[in-house]
């Protein structure tokens, strides 16, 4: 099994599934094939535009009634910068106990170990759920899942329609005082990426002077948004999550009160700046200017320029909160500035408790003895949110080994030298492993 799961993830990295945001990226078409290899069988294929592949497999449950679960794991990564690396990004290779490369984090750990779990129960080896299992390799996560999630949901509820779904992400235990803590994503945080965008006068570079330059404004206006410190907002998530590590007491309170939290996420950053960028995260709509783009020519005045802003709203947020921050900062360049909304999704998350919740905290007992599961709000987008807009119950679960704290993990989610420990991913499959057979029983009329 262990063999399995690191050959599978080693493939999937290898396949170099990049995803830069075009039309023409991401190539998922590759890993599609990996997994129907690895299967043996094909599955129903969506390919809404060349390349842009994803795979469904379904396994028919006993009880045409009862709940349909699905595994979904995203098969596309984000770019790399080489030089950053200390190994080849796409080698695959496994050192000192880790499995490297781009995606080892993001998520082709766990889009693996559910194909390994999955697999027996498509070829019969296991006996079927009460309800319908199904597997979904999925493309374009990286990009929003335009070509991805986003229409097989709106176009196929048919094939992927189900009431629970696991997918991203699996999270290391936190230790707290020599406690563990199992963090488990119950939600996210919602994405309003917006473009920038400002006009000026074209013009010789030599003459600059009464010409508008596009890139004035514009970056006045992304200097604000540097500067201006993004609202703060305490969820019911947030404070569940921290009043859960068993953090003193004073502390506790800190991070839970929107008055104390920045005076405390300063007083992490001196020991544990990876820490409190995850404090921060969940506790702030984050504004993040990423890409700034402007000018054809060094000698020609651009007349056009925008920049492109990654921001993350919390539960309760929306985009007439997103633009009067937007507005705000921008300051006295507002009113040359023209806010493009790119992808607008409110925050969303699961409720609990229910059967699928019931699983993976008795799964979690099962391989580690204790029942400290504690739900977390990821700061970051995954494609439960397509899903949770139909009603479905989503969570993101696994089981880390400590090899690397929970912090660090999370700071090499995009970054440099991903990789997950081999003890991880054959945790994780064990873990799902026994999820699946505690839904069963949960279920089980």
């Amino acid at each position: 099994m262990t063999a399995d799961v690191v050959e599978l993830c080693r493939r999937l990295i290898q396949n170099a599934c990049v995803n830069d945001g075009t039309p023409h990226s991401g190539h998922e078409w590759r890993s599609a094939e990996t997994i129907s290899d690895f299967f043996g069988r094909g599955g129903e294929v969506f390919e809404p535009a060349p390349g842009r592949r994803s795979v469904v497999y379904r396994v028919p449950g006993r009880d045409p009634g009862a709940p349909r679960l699905m595994l979904m794991g995203h098969i596309d990564v984000v770019p790399v910068n080489e030089e950053g690396w200390s190994v080849d990004p796409f080698g695959g290779e496994v050192l000192d106990g880790f499995l490297w490369g781009r995606g080892a984090v993001d998520m082709l750990n766990l889009t693996a170990a559910m194909a390994v779990v999955f697999k027996p129960y498509l070829t019969g080896e296991r006996d079927p759920l009460p309800g319908d299992l199904l597997y979904l390799a999925v493309a374009d996560e990286e990009a929003a899942g335009r070509f991805g999630a986003q229409p097989l949901v709106a176009e196929r509820w048919d094939l992927v329609g189900c009431e629970y779904l696991l997918t991203e992400i699996a999270y290391p235990p936190i230790d707290v005082g020599g406690e563990r803590r199992y963090p488990v994503s119950v939600g996210e945080k919602g994405p309003f990426w917006t473009v920038l965008r400002t006009t000026g006068t074209p013009g010789h570079g030599s003459q600059p002077y009464g010409r508008e330059n596009a890139l004035a404004s514009l970056t006045e206006g992304v200097a604000g948004l540097f500067r201006t410190p993004p609202p703060v907002a305490i969820t019911p998530i947030w404070e569940e999550f921290v009043r859960a590590l068993g953090l003193p007491q004073d502390q506790t309170e800190a991070l839970c009160d929107p008055d104390r939290v920045d005076a405390e996420i300063e007083r992490l950053a001196v020991d544990d700046l990876r820490w409190a960028s995850y404090v921060h995260a969940c506790t702030h709509m984050t504004v993040s200017p990423n890409v700034l783009e402007g000018g054809t020519k060094a000698n020609v005045i651009p007349d056009r320029a925008e920049a492109q802003v990654d921001i993350r709203a919390l539960p309760g947020m929306d985009r007439a909160d997103v633009d009067q921050h937007l507005r705000k900062a921008l300051g006295a360049a507002g009113d040359r500035v023209e806010l493009v909304p790119v992808a607008d999704h409110v925050a969303n998350w699961s409720p609990r408790p229910n059967p699928l919740w019931q699983a993976v905290v008795d799964a979690t007992e099962d391989l580690t003895g204790s029942r400290a599961v504690v739900p977390t709000l990821m700061p970051a987008t995954t494609d439960a949110r397509f899903f949770r807009d139909r009603g479905t119950i989503a969570y993101g679960a696994g089981l880390f080994d400590t090899s690397i704290r929970f912090a660090d993990f999370l700071a090499m989610f995009h970054g440099n030298d991903e990789r997950i420990s081999v003890a991880s991913l054959e945790n994780t499959v064990n873990f799902l492993e026994r999820t699946l057979e505690r839904f069963a029983e949960a279920v089980r009329p």
